[in-house]
């Protein structure tokens, strides 16, 4: 069972203990505090120092400030790794060296004493003088994508800092070193009270843990402030220390933060991180090539800490997530370099779907076919997960539900067999009274997936922009049916023949006018000015504004069974009926 150590230590206690030794991982994140952070730390330990501005008020048995808890466990080294703390207690660590050399410039006994006390918290000291070793910080960093944390290191062995230097640790042991200066104009004499109640009046609540597994979940428990680390923040360390041993460390740091620009670009994951995602997209392709079809997938950092992690320890690993990342990309951008116009609008299609399992079958699909990516099969294979995704979705509501007919097709699309889900092809009457009784309300996914799907069923249609958003309108307004009542069938209203997408600055202007007056806004013809005054991109509803003078009840029917007839002459075109 994991044990668990916690003690309140005062500052002095934490770091001037001989086997101090706290260690910031690679796998953490870069230094962040910056001005505001220091100032509130400055201010709250001020205050608690001299109360109302007066030292005499200040109760050196009794009076305590509690700076927070920190989250560690020793590792193999013996050295306290910093899960959850890094940030208070290297701006911590920072105050204290500007402390120290304040010190080293004042010559009364005070003084030189609360520096050899100051001294013994940030370096490692002679074990019979006391005197520090500059070089041996009791506080190190190893972040990985810290391309600063070396001016960190320079500023507590020297205490130095120039104008070039512009990184946050700079900034911040400035920002201490004129908070001291204007300290001792208001309080001149009482430097040493000051360094000496931090020291060992302030409290830190040491918790240690017997693991990185526990540690991290103590912080996840206990911390609400912070961000917990991610399952890619773990992922970074297994990969820096592997490129590190091979000697490509600089290059890995360069190509991750490159990575992790792109993602947070493309990715907006409901839960975890953009990285992460980036990870989870190509678990699918690795589960399918080790044959995995179980519908219970494995957490994302069990899948990659099988084997001590022997997965991030091939390169091509790495490569493969960046090759991916990069096609992920070229998708959300419609790059026309990459893909064929057609392509891009079965994507298009794709990024309306009622959940994002789509988006995984089709990373498998990528890597599984990279090196001869052919246009005609890639195309016939996106109309294909359309086609049943959207049927599937229709009778089966939910992401899991896919899971049992899409992971088998991800192991056949990895051996390179054709994808047919060919034991759930669907039943033409079942696929009908579904569509005829669902409640195609505009708040339920699918909905728009069909809707988006039924306006590029149309060959004519352009390729509109990921970027622009969409909303669905009600071509028969509900005001319209609120003031005349002249539906026979109230759920006509909203049947989907009676549903379109439409750009949102457009559907705003359109959502309550008779149809006479929506087309001029279809058109373009009722805005005077701005980005929409050539109206509507969406084929269909210019076509109706210059057919219709009117859209009727009869309209929606037909429309609605149009629709429903197209769909599953599309679910027999890509083999899907039974």
């Amino acid at each position: 069972m994991p044990t668990l150590k916690t003690e309140d230590k005062t500052v002095l206690e934490l770091f001037s203990d001989k086997k101090a030794n706290f260690l910031i991982p690679d796998y953490q994140r870069p230094y962040e505090w910056g001005e505001k952070e220091c100032r509130t730390l400055w201010d709250d330990l001020f205050n608690f120092a001299f109360p109302d501005n007066d030292s005499d008020k200040f109760d050196s048995k009794n009076d305590e400030y509690f700076l927070g808890p920190i989250v560690t466990f020793a590792n193999e080294h013996k050295q306290q790794e910093i899960i959850d703390g890094q940030q208070r207690l290297t701006t911590l660590m920072l105050l204290l060296r500007a402390f120290y050399t304040k010190y080293s410039t004042m010559q009364d006994k005070s003084s030189i004493k609360a520096g050899e006390l100051v001294g013994t918290c940030i370096w490692e000291t002679d074990e019979i003088t006391d005197t520090p070793n500059m070089n041996t910080c009791k506080l190190e960093t190893e972040v990985a994508t810290d391309d600063t944390k070396q001016e960190f290191r320079e500023i507590l062995r020297s205490g130095q800092v120039n104008d070039d230097q512009q990184s946050r640790y700079a900034n911040n042991y400035r920002f201490f070193q004129e908070k001291i200066n204007d300290f001792l104009q208001k309080f001149d004499g009482y430097l040493a009270h000051f360094s000496t109640r931090i020291l060992k009046n302030c409290l830190i609540l040491d918790i240690e843990a017997s693991s990185s597994d526990s540690a991290m979940r103590i912080f996840s428990t206990l911390n609400d402030r912070g961000k917990p680390l991610s399952d890619s923040d773990i992922f970074k360390s297994q990969l820096y220390k592997h490129y590190s041993n091979s000697g490509h460390k600089d290059k890995f740091i360069s190509r991750w933060k490159q990575l992790e620009e792109l993602c947070a670009k493309i990715y907006h994951p409901v839960i975890g991180t953009p990285m992460d995602e980036a990870f989870t997209k190509y678990m699918y392709y690795e589960r399918a090539k080790q044959g995995i079809s179980s519908t219970t997938t494995e957490a994302l950092r069990k899948f990659y800490e099988r084997d001590s992690y022997k997965l991030l320890r091939n390169d091509e690993t790495f490569e493969n997530i960046i090759d991916l990342t990069n096609f992920w990309d070229d998708v959300l951008n419609q790059n026309y370099e990459r893909f064929s116009e057609r392509a891009l609008k079965r994507l298009f299609v794709l990024n309306y779907a009622p959940n994002g399992m789509w988006e995984y079958i089709v990373s498998v699909y990528y890597l599984a076919n990279r090196e001869n990516f052919d246009e005609e099969t890639f195309y016939n294979f996106l109309n294909k997960i359309t086609a049943f995704i959207w049927a599937y979705a229709l009778i089966n509501p939910g992401v899991n539900a896919l899971r049992t007919p899409v992971y088998p097709e991800m192991i056949n699309i990895v051996k390179h067999d054709k994808v047919e889900f060919k034991d759930y092809k669907f039943d033409t009457m079942r696929i009908s009274n579904a569509f005829n009784n669902f409640a195609f309300t505009n708040r339920r996914g699918i909905t728009k997936s069909l809707l988006t799907w039924w306006a590029f069923n149309d060959d004519a249609q352009e390729l509109l922009s990921l970027n622009q958003p969409f909303e669905i309108e009600h071509i028969y307004a509900r005001n319209r049916y609120e003031n005349e009542h002249s539906l026979t069938d109230p759920r006509n209203l909203e049947s989907l023949g009676n549903k379109a997408l439409l750009e949102k600055g457009i559907n705003i202007r359109a959502s309550d006018y008779r149809f006479i007056d929506k087309t001029k806004y279809y058109t373009g013809e009722g805005i005077s000015r701005g980005q929409y005054k050539d109206g509507t991109r969406i084929k269909e509803l210019r076509d109706l504004a210059k057919t219709h003078t009117d859209f009727t009840e009869a309209d929606i029917v037909q429309r609605n069974a149009r629709i429903l007839h197209e769909f599953i002459t599309y679910l027999k075109a890509n083999d899907l009926i039974q």
